[in-house]
């Protein structure tokens, strides 16, 4: 900048104006080049837990209010016509719209539909809606799908006007100022009024979910700030100035009675920060977990009881995985476990078992109601010690007795700085990808192998950590289509060959690329059906957006050839624009 000014105040009238072009052109841009510029989060940093000195934001989006049904849409009860209160209409269209889904069959999700439908009607209505089975509501049902088949058909003049209103939206409520920077907003719309689901089998299932109000509604933003308004007639339950947290908005949902928040986008500076600080942390872990180990080991023959309990579960954590785990009020959530509360139910021990010694049969549920059910040869010390911790024990009896996630914890602390069992699934999670890709990917390969490789590599991970999803409902139909393809492709190839075999001399050429090209669409047709089959019940985004490095990920695609693009799609380029700055094609974990 300083030549540029001394070029100006020295060189030609042609010049000058070109400089101060320049120059003005810089002092326009700069401010837009230092937002997003990388490592930005290094910039500031407070002390104290203060997380920003400044904050101002627009508030949350509210959900629109539920139209009433047409008139020509009916609800039958008993094979006759009724017709429900606008509240008991609202929850019922809850139910309509789930009605091809397979939750609406299931006893608990009807169940607690029911009880919290019959709290939205009125006396009248509760008189004579006394049966779930005699209730119709396929008229209903039949007009959303009429709907989602209209939005499917729109114009794309309709479209791009529902475009632009979204588009307005988001500028108004979709950013944040914080501390001089212009910060994306993650999650500015309130979630509708609806019918929870629940993972797996969640004993909550088909409970209301309730509509929030701005009377639900706790702000934070800073005090010199523009506070946001809310919605005319109505009033937040409370504005806080408290720069020691992140979050812009919050409530209390009344499923679970479990806190939410409208946060920062995880491509925002402090996101970025707290992302690269948890990897950092993992690979701290990488340093000293020889040493965590042998110490474990050693505490397995303890004399203490609470030692080998805390060793033998640290085992757990560390070679499964397994999250430390809380506890709960009994009956307020689903019976889910982790490693601490385990109970002597959810182990069986085998001396021998598939042609292997000590193996322990781990069934249980995790987080979000998902099984974990594993079959794991262990150590024959751990083996005996489980023995001892569940001798004289009844099946509800916890395996470790005399551990919870506190002592653990305070424990882990003193092994390492910011250890948490969270920090080894983090490390063994990277870890288990840099090895797997280390392993299997061919550099002779072409892009969709590779990928193959990457997503085999991940879907390890995805194993370890336990990350199941159901098939998606539309599995077979996607896999029939994608065969079709691929018989198609091969009858196309056929005929390439046939042509290839027939053609002149100076055809031969090009008949030999286009026979190359189609053998190359062939085998990425394959690749994609051999992914698609071995991942349809392995969820991959889990681990790959929270517990592996994106420096891995990234450094591997430039190490081969891979687009990023290929790898992660634009948002998640976005919540790891530090990683893909940082990470040379030569970074390992």
């Amino acid at each position: 900048m300083f030549y540029c000014m001394l070029a100006v105040n020295t060189g030609t009238p042609r010049i000058k104006t070109i400089l101060v072009a320049c120059v003005g052109m810089l002092v326009y841009i700069l401010p837009s080049l230092c937002f997003f510029m990388p490592f930005r989060w290094e910039e500031e940093r407070y002390t104290d837990g203060v997380k920003w000195k400044f904050l101002e934001h627009k508030g949350p989006v509210f959900a629109p209010p539920c139209d009433p049904l047409p008139s020509n849409v009916k609800f039958y009860y008993d094979g006759k016509h009724m017709k429900l209160s606008s509240s008991a209409e609202e929850v019922a269209t809850f139910f309509a719209k789930m009605l091809d889904h397979e939750y609406t069959t299931k006893e608990v999700f009807r169940k607690n539909f029911y009880k919290d439908w019959r709290k939205e009607m009125m006396s009248e209505e509760k008189s004579k809606i006394t049966d779930l089975n005699k209730c119709d509501f396929s008229e209903m049902s039949e007009y959303f799908k009429a709907q989602s088949e209209a939005r499917k058909a729109m114009t794309k003049e309709d479209k791009q006007k529902i475009k632009e209103e979204n588009e307005r939206i988001l500028q108004e409520y979709g950013f944040c100022i914080m501390d001089n920077h212009k910060e994306r907003i993650a999650n500015f719309r309130i979630e509708p009024p609806g019918l929870f689901r629940g993972r797996g089998d969640h004993p909550k299932m088909g409970m209301l979910k309730r509509r929030i109000r701005p009377e639900d509604i706790i702000v934070n933003c800073s005090k010199d700030s523009k506070h946001p308004k809310p919605p005319p007639g109505t009033k937040w339950k409370e504005v806080r100035h408290d720069n020691k947290v992140t979050w812009l908005v919050s409530w209390t949902e009344n499923i679970q009675g479990s806190i939410k928040y409208i946060m920062l986008n995880p491509s925002s500076r402090i996101k970025g920060e707290k992302d690269w600080q948890k990897y950092e942390t993992a690979r701290r872990l990488k340093k000293c977990v020889e040493q965590i180990r042998a110490q474990y080991r050693d505490d397995w023959k303890s004399k203490e009881m609470r030692i080998r309990q805390r060793a033998v579960a640290l085992y757990f954590i560390d070679k499964l995985a397994l999250r430390a785990g809380n506890e709960k009020e009994e009956g307020e959530t689903a019976d889910t476990v982790g490693c601490c509360s385990l109970r002597v139910e959810h182990l069986t021990l085998h001396q021998e078992m598939d042609g292997q010694e000590y193996v322990v049969e781990f069934d249980f549920l995790g987080k979000d109601s998902i099984r974990y059910y594993n079959k794991v040869p262990v150590e024959k010390r751990v083996f005996k010690n489980l023995q001892l911790f569940m001798e004289d024990k009844e099946p509800e009896d916890d395996l470790f007795d005399r551990l919870n996630t506190s002592i653990l914890n305070k424990h882990l602390q003193e092994l390492m700085d910011g250890l948490t069992a969270k920090v080894f699934r983090t490390y063994n999670a990277s870890i288990t990808l840099q090895q797997q890709l280390n392993e299997i990917t061919n550099s002779e390969d072409n892009v969709p192998a590779k990928i193959l490789s990457y997503n085999r590599a991940n879907r390890a991970v995805a194993i370890l950590c336990n990350h199941q999803r159901a098939p998606p409902k539309t599995f077979e139909k996607s896999m029939q289509n994608l065969q079709t393809k691929i018989d198609a492709k091969k009858e196309q190839l056929a005929d390439a060959k046939r042509e290839l075999k027939m053609s002149k001399y100076l055809a031969v050429e090009s008949k030999k690329k286009a026979v190359q090209r189609i053998e190359e669409q062939l085998m990425k047709l394959e690749v994609q059906a051999t992914d698609r089959e071995e991942n349809k019940q392995i969820a991959l985004g889990t681990s790959k957006l929270n517990y592996l490095d994106p420096r891995i990920s990234i450094a591997w695609c430039k190490k081969f050839g891979i687009p990023i693009e290929k790898i992660y799609n634009k948002t998640q380029r976005e919540k790891f624009a530090w990683a893909i700055d940082m990470a040379e094609k030569d970074f390992q974990f």
